[in-house]
């Protein structure tokens, strides 16, 4: 099974299109900057709400319209992210694969949709019953506080990548 996704990976690494990012000298660092600016997007923007479920920020605003404001936002920048992450992956993606860092970021990425999920599917049933609270009760600010720890995590290990990654 490895065997076939390293098959598939080889496949769009070797596409012109990964070539073009990878041999581009205004390329790779131009998707490279739209994939920094969308995940400063995407986590300035996570970190709103974030605030918010541990009581430290909007406090006079209710999280279903802190939620509702920012999410459009975050999932516009999300899928930039994805994008950019993409083409940025295939133009060397046999060696992010085998870079720790990348594959740290990419878990903890899991892990953070993880926390939103549980959060949305537990705490956000009773939303409306506590939304109003200057300080959420103690399971939405876990989920606030743990959504912060893991998105810093992916900032760090996105970071370490570039330092990490052999020269192209």
């Amino acid at each position: 099974m490895m065997n076939y996704v390293r098959e598939i990976i080889s496949f769009f690494e070797n596409s012109g299109l990964a070539d073009n990012v990878r041999e581009n000298d205004v390329l790779f660092p131009l998707v490279e900057s739209v994939h920094v600016l969308a995940i400063c997007l995407v986590v300035g923007s996570i970190f709103v709400v974030d605030l918010r479920l541990l009581g430290l920020a909007s406090i006079r605003r209710p999280v279903g319209r802190v939620l509702s404001g920012i999410l459009p936002l975050t999932w516009t920048a999300f899928t930039l992210a994805v994008a950019s992450g993409s083409l940025l992956f295939i133009s060397n993606a046999t060696k992010y694969l085998d870079n720790g860092f990348f594959v740290a970021k990419i878990c903890l990425i899991a892990a953070a949709g993880l926390n939103m999920v549980i959060f949305h599917g537990f705490n956000g049933r009773d939303l409306p019953r506590w939304e109003n609270q200057t300080t959420p009760p103690l399971p939405a600010r876990l989920a606030g506080g743990l959504s912060i720890l893991l998105w810093i995590s992916v900032v760090t290990c996105g970071r370490w990548i570039g330092f990490t990654m052999p020269v192209r």
